[in-house]
């Protein structure tokens, strides 16, 4: 706890949302809260965060990645 009783929650710098139908599906990609990209594999994420200097060491780690509307498997519109 921080001081004056609030927790402190940690906030990933990347964030991935929900999968967007298209031909493939895609998700979009967020770095400090802006949207900077699209990705169409966990591939896609690693190498826009790279690029954005928000290098990826463990995609589990919700502190590194917030994962919305699905996990890192995640990938299709079914």
């Amino acid at each position: 706890m921080t001081e004056g009783g609030i927790p402190y929650l940690s906030r990933a710098r990347v964030t991935v949302l929900g999968v967007q139908p298209g031909a493939p599906p895609f998700r979009i990609v967020e770095v400090d809260g802006e949207v900077v990209s699209t990705a169409r594999s966990m591939i896609d994420v690693l190498l826009t965060a790279a690029a954005l200097g928000a290098t990826i060491h463990d995609l589990d780690d919700p502190g590194e990645v917030r994962w919305v509307g699905g996990g890192k498997y995640h990938w299709s519109t079914h």
